[in-house]
């Protein structure tokens, strides 16, 4: 992935032998939608001329409104590698546009690069993340539907034969870096069946087109060894869910603006007032970055999920932690957000707090360096240490409350997400599951 020109684009397509391209774009659940098209069309689609109905799409606009165009971004040319054997096909994902050529308030990409814009007035000229997705592997049954019995028993770092993914996640590591992925780590996680594959961080926007490209291989490739893959947060219970731990740090001119070699712990004032901004703001933004009814079964005591609203240097119990490094690679981890985020949604927010506590110059609170899980109640309450909302109802309306995170997603998006989760929330509350009837059938 680089820097390409239309010309760029239509000379690859020539010399690769592409058939189809796939023009890409996110919903404002994270969903990834695309539109393929024969390459005959290349033009057009170059030309931003290729028209969709938004009414069909969640979030989107309503049915009297439904003309939107994509705007493909040419950096993001890549073309399959496990498309070869038919014909190859390509990808370009694409920013959403009005009729009238404005960019579309309810497209999650665009809605980034909108707070971008703030954090570049406030002098800062980049902001990197840095994803560690997290994902279980599943065995498919006989119709190709996955089952709930897992690939391998394996656990933390463990190799094959104990972990039988390894040939599966060897192969995705391969496509990936086939297109053009830098490709820092993978191993086997904490549960059964789990895993996490880590990639070099980038600009926002380019990161979180590479979760979504990244979440796309897993999945296909997994199934080409018979395998579902799921970033569902906690598909399992009595183990450890997956999370999407996002490595955070803001760039000016250059240079690495959470560095501070004199400062404490080397990091500088204003990692320091980005940092506070995040736990002012943490149990508000935690319907985006935990969004769904399953979310916040991940995000428990036992299971090293964060649950409470604390920072640390070295502890991995609260929501956020500091890794070792410093000089260019100083950066903040936020541990709660789990893969199931939209994550240009949820860089939006994230963004959106630190730059809160950045503005307002807020103060941290001191780290807590021992182990939150096994302190009681009132200890947390005398450190100041509050909770994350517990369920997904408690997280929109926190959610609701908070002017700085709302205008982070804007009024379009605020408005469709809140409709769709309520809806979520309401079909899960009013549901009878499996264990009720375990629980009370016989005993009533």
């Amino acid at each position: 992935m680089g820097k390409y020109s239309r010309e760029d684009i239509k000379k690859f397509a020539k010399e690769e032998n592409v058939k189809f391209i796939r023009l890409q774009f996110t919903d404002i659940l994270g969903t990834i939608k695309n539109v393929e098209i024969p390459i005959s069309q290349l033009d057009k689609a170059l030309d931003n001329k290729m028209m969709f109905d938004g009414s069909s799409i969640e979030g989107f606009v309503r049915i009297e409104e439904s003309d939107m165009y994509l705007y493909p971004d040419l950096d993001t040319w890549v073309i399959f590698p496990w498309t070869a054997e038919k014909g190859k096909v390509a990808r370009l994902i694409c920013d959403i546009y009005n009729p009238d050529g404005t960019p579309f308030a309810g497209d999650p990409r665009n809605n980034l690069r909108r707070v971008l814009a703030e954090m570049e007035e406030l002098g800062f000229t980049d902001f990197n993340l840095g994803p560690e997705p997290e994902f279980f592997l599943f065995k498919l049954d006989e119709k190709g539907e996955p089952t709930l019995d897992l690939n391998d028993n394996g656990g933390y770092f463990d190799l094959a034969p104990t972990d039988l993914g390894e040939n599966c996640r060897r192969d995705i590591v391969l496509e990936l870096e086939e297109m053009g992925f830098e490709v820092e780590a993978s191993h086997h996680e904490v549960a059964p069946g789990q895993h996490e594959i880590d990639f070099k961080y980038a600009s926002a926007v380019k990161a979180c087109d590479d979760i979504q490209t990244f979440k796309l291989v897993v999945k296909t490739i997994a199934r080409k060894h018979g395998l579902h893959a799921t970033f569902m947060p906690k598909p399992l219970f009595g183990v450890n869910g997956s999370g999407m731990h996002s490595n955070l740090s803001l760039f000016r001119n250059g240079e690495n603006a959470f560095y501070d070699p004199n400062g404490k712990l080397e990091l500088s004032e204003t990692a320091y007032q980005f940092i506070a901004g995040i736990l002012k703001h943490a149990p508000n933004f935690t319907a985006i970055t935990n969004p769904t009814v399953n979310s916040y079964k991940r995000l428990v005591p036992g299971y090293e999920a964060p649950v409470y609203v604390a920072w640390s240097a070295r502890n991995r119990s609260p929501l956020m932690r500091i890794p070792a490094s410093r000089g260019m690679s100083t950066r903040v981890e936020v541990r709660s957000v789990d893969p199931a985020a939209n994550p240009y949604l949820a860089m939006a927010v994230l963004l959106k707090a630190g730059l809160d506590g950045i503005k307002n110059k807020l103060q941290a609170p001191a780290p807590i360096d021992r182990n939150i899980y096994v302190m009681t109640k009132q200890e947390r309450v005398e450190a100041g240490i509050i909770d994350l909302p517990s369920t997904l109802y408690q997280a929109l309306e926190n959610l609701k409350s908070d002017e700085i995170i709302t205008s982070a997603l804007g009024e379009h998006i605020l408005d469709h997400f809140i409709e769709a989760k309520e809806i979520e929330w309401d079909m899960f509350r009013t549901q009878v599951h499996p264990w009720e009837r375990e629980q009370y059938m016989q005993m009533y």
